[in-house]
């Protein structure tokens, strides 16, 4: 029964910790006018406190054995190796567009009424 109640205490205590997160998340949000980046960084810092908690104790992470990290490399591999690989495909071309031989053929020089230099369409 004692571990029952101890069990209890911190299922207690996590959730009191994640209210006052919550809290904390909902005041940081009012001042984003003023600091945008500031703001956007302290809410990413509080929801990944919140995680940090969710996954520790309510996913029962933090009474495992160190095998939780087999699992976990493979993925942090794949999470940092995905956005890298992709980057010349999708990062650098969606950003920096150059117009094709196509679109200079066309008379398309990025206008976007699709009129020419002349202002003919």
């Amino acid at each position: 029964m004692a571990d029952h109640d101890s069990h209890d205490k911190i299922y207690s205590r996590v959730f009191v910790a994640l209210c006052v997160f919550t809290v904390l998340s909902a005041i940081a949000d009012l001042f984003k006018e003023a600091t945008p980046a500031v703001v956007g960084v302290v809410v990413l810092a509080i929801a990944v406190a919140k995680a940090t908690c969710v996954m520790l104790f309510f996913m029962h992470l933090k009474w495992e054995r160190g095998w939780k990290y087999v699992l976990l490399a493979p993925t942090t591999i794949l999470a940092i190796g995905l956005p890298i690989a992709l980057m010349p495909d999708i990062g650098w071309s969606y950003y920096h567009r150059v117009p094709t031989e196509t679109m200079i053929e066309a008379g398309h020089h990025g206008d976007s009424d699709g009129a020419d230099d002349d202002g003919n369409p």
